[in-house]
């Protein structure tokens, strides 16, 4: 059975990337799962792939459902439709988009076939990541948690050596007349 090892890049800055390896007989809605899960996204939302020539122009859609919008050819629904059945070129690209409001798009290009499956992977599987993907609503998501995680971690809460504690003496004294001295200084230039 053929592994397919796709990269998944995020449009707007392609050093964020996500490798994931399907079976060449999954569907596309595990794909689409696949990729969800690897940004650390929802699936609440509208999602489609478009088949992609090299120059990432958009062809044939292969569509989560089908949507109230005129389509040129009637879309292949994921859920029926195998990965391997779209594969026509060693470096297959699709687009993907998700939530057709923010317009989510990634580009999805095939890097590698193989006849071995890894394991203990279970298909689909993400495989590797690279860089902080974006927070799908906004400043909350994968960095607060990260920030979150750190602080547990290493314990910012609690003074360390060097540092005094909230209500120490000479604490802000410093700071405040250096802030002070440095306006009077750009006063008298």
């Amino acid at each position: 059975m053929a592994i397919l090892k796709f990269r998944v890049y995020f449009e707007e800055d392609d050093s964020i990337y996500r490798d994931v390896a399907v079976r060449h007989t999954q569907t596309f809605l595990q794909l689409h799962q696949i990729i969800l899960k690897a940004y650390e996204f929802d699936t609440k939302h509208q999602a489609t792939f478009y088949r992609s020539n090299d120059n990432w122009q958009r062809g044939r859609e292969i569509s989560l459902e089908k949507y109230d919008k005129p389509y040129k050819a009637p879309p292949l629904l994921m859920a029926e439709t195998n990965i391997g059945s779209e594969i026509f070129d060693p470096n297959q690209k699709f687009i993907y988009v998700y939530d057709f409001v923010k317009n989510w798009s990634f580009l999805v290009e095939l890097i590698n076939v193989s006849k071995e499956e890894g394991g203990k992977l279970e298909y689909p599987a993400v495989i590797k990541s690279e860089g902080i993907p974006p927070s799908q609503y906004g400043t909350k998501g994968i960095v607060g948690d990260k920030l979150t995680e750190i602080e547990e971690k290493y314990d910012l809460t609690k003074g360390t050596e060097g540092f005094g504690e909230e209500g120490e003496e000479g604490e802000g004294e410093t700071d405040q007349e250096g802030e002070e001295g440095g306006e009077e200084g750009e006063e008298e230039l």
